[in-house]
């Protein structure tokens, strides 16, 4: 995954580089600012500010533990053997696949219930004790986005233009965050998430074919890297075979060869390469192992995440018909009107 994700391609690709890593960190940050923004907002509601401190200590805690994550998995590996790093890689890569895959569906589900939810939880913790069930809450929250953020970014350890792009993404979710709970700025929620979900799933996609090719590369799954029995290879030649065409029949190279092989058109280390490596997880050499789960997966996951979106546009619309219904029907004494008006406009909008 090292080799394919970390080309020097500090002139060709690097815009690429530094815009995937700049969503994947704005995204992942913005998550973890919000809910931040919720939990401190409450808790000064409720006049426990001496809650803060501890709400501030988890969020502090779990920063350091994902640079500490960030720093094991980069340096970390130069110790290992080939096969030791491939095989991490493929499953780190797997792993990640799988937290993202899941946050993006939990986002979508929970946005606009968000703010209630946190809320329930402070008081659930508030009734236990001191409010270190809270300092647990905000650590889980910031730990869990980072991690995601350090398992998407790990291919690319070592470039200092997608470690600018995630840190200039996250700063900018902090500011976002901290306008948007202030009550500065609006932001239609369920429309950054339905975007920016979607490009994470394609991100997604190509992370797991990355780490299906470590995990060939390591000998863990069967494919090019094998050998006989398992690889095809032409007999004469030796060499494994490619696409549906190659001999000695059709379709011989399926599924443990080479899906395709476009080095000779499309230079590996140059700009097309990087954006669409950055973009849809395509490189120029890939197995059909690669490319069956790639298209698999996105066969799979778009179809329930569109579901998903659609399902929230209608609730969101459900909710300001409501708050409209009820707007019209019940007077409203002048104190109330601005707290009404903010719940309409959360509901017209699907925010949190």
């Amino acid at each position: 995954m090292f080799d394919r994700m970390i080309d020097a391609q500090p002139a060709n690709g690097s815009t690429d580089v530094f815009f995937a890593s700049f969503l994947i960190g704005l995204r992942e940050g913005l998550e973890a600012a919000l809910i931040i923004g919720i939990l401190l907002a409450y808790v000064g509601k409720l006049g426990r500010d001496d809650v803060k401190q501890k709400i501030w200590l988890g969020v502090w805690i779990a920063v350091g533990l994902s640079l500490a994550l960030g720093a094991l998995f980069t340096f970390g590996r130069y110790g290992l053997s080939f096969t030791a790093q491939e095989v991490i890689g493929g499953s780190m890569s797997l792993l990640a696949v799988a937290m993202v895959t899941w946050m993006v569906f939990w986002m979508m589900n929970t946005g606009s219930k968000l703010k209630d939810e946190l809320q329930t939880g402070v008081d659930r913790a508030l009734l236990i004790g001191s409010g270190w069930a809270i300092f647990w809450l905000a650590f889980v929250s910031v730990a869990r986005e980072g991690i995601e953020t350090t398992l998407m970014l790990w291919g690319w350890a070592g470039n200092l233009v997608a470690a600018a792009g995630a840190v200039v993404g996250i700063l900018i979710a902090v500011g976002i965050g901290y306008l948007f709970n202030r009550g500065m700025l609006r932001i239609n929620l369920r429309v950054f998430f339905a975007w920016t979900g979607t490009f994470l799933i394609i991100v997604s996609a190509g992370v797991l074919a990355y780490g299906i090719h470590d995990l060939q590369e390591a000998a863990v799954l069967p494919g090019p890297f094998s050998g006989s029995p398992i690889t095809p290879t032409n007999f004469r030649t030796g060499e494994v075979l490619t696409g549906f065409t190659d001999s000695p029949f059709w379709a011989a190279a399926y599924p443990f060869g080479w899906a395709f092989n476009l080095e000779h058109v499309i230079e590996p280390s140059g700009m097309l390469a990087a954006f669409l490596k950055g973009t849809v997880g395509f490189v120029p050499l890939m197995s059909w192992l690669e490319v069956t789960l790639w298209a698999l997966y996105l066969a799979i996951v778009f179809p329930f995440f569109i579901r998903q979106v659609i399902r929230a546009r209608k609730e969101a619309s459900d909710r300001a018909k409501g708050g409209k219904s009820r707007a019209h029907q019940t007077p409203t004494p002048p104190s109330d009107r601005r707290s009404d008006a903010l719940e309409t406009a959360d509901a017209q909008q699907g925010e949190i």
